[in-house]
This record gives C-alpha cells, sequence and structure tokens, in this order.
C-alpha cells in the first residue's frame, strides 16, 4: 500500500515561490513514476508535471520554464518546485504515485491548496 500526503500549499503573490512536498509512505525508488496534478475551481483535472525512477522529468506547457519537480529517495518524497506565480495557478495540487509504467495502478494524496493572489 502506498499512502501520499501533500503539504506547503499557501498564499502567495503573483512572481512569487512556493515549494509542495509530497510524503509517501514507502519508499519511492520502487514506484517508476511521481506525478503532480492540479485542479482549479470549475476546471478539470489538468497534470502539471512527472518525474520518472530513471530521473526523466516531463512538464505541461503551461509550467515548463517555471516549476520544476524533484525527488529524494532518501526521504521518500517528491518535490514540485513553483516560481513565478501567475493567477491561474491557483488550484488544489496532488501528488500521484503509479508503481509500474504498464500497470493501471495509481495512488492519490487528498490534495494541497494553492492560491496566488495580490
Amino acid at each position: 500500500q502506498v499512502q501520499l500526503v501533500e503539504s506547503g500549499g499557501d498564499l502567495v503573490q503573483p512572481g512569487g515561490s512556493l515549494r509542495l512536498s509530497c510524503a509517501a509512505s514507502g519508499s519511492i525508488s520502487n514506484i517508476n513514476l511521481m506525478r503532480w496534478y492540479r485542479q482549479a475551481p470549475g476546471k478539470e483535472r489538468e497534470w502539471v508535471a512527472t518525474t520518472t525512477s530513471g530521473g526523466t522529468m516531463y512538464y505541461a506547457d503551461s509550467v515548463k520554464g517555471r516549476f520544476t519537480i524533484s525527488r529524494d529517495n532518501a526521504k521518500n518524497t517528491v518535490y514540485l518546485q513553483m516560481n513565478s506565480l501567475k493567477l491561474e495557478d491557483t488550484a488544489v495540487y496532488y501528488c500521484n504515485a503509479q508503481p509500474r509504467s504498464y500497470s493501471n495502478m495509481n495512488y492519490w494524496g487528498k490534495g494541497t491548496l494553492v492560491t496566488v493572489s495580490s
């Protein structure tokens, strides 16, 4: 079983920075794909970023160049560093784990709220 707990959500001003954390109950070195998703009010949940066990990173066009996903296997934690935040980044951010890329099994955290406002 994999449990995920997100933290770090806060109220920030446009142009500010924030780092989200996703703590896993077990070793993330055994998990191939770790992802961040987000869902803004009134909108569908969208994919934000992915990191693989092999060290490859992928980003949505809307956050590329501003967000960085990373993992600390020793701490069983995945991070999302968010810089140059925009109003449209306001959303609940969710951590997702897919142990194997060929498996349909996914684990989700409960989310953490990021609000970008003046």
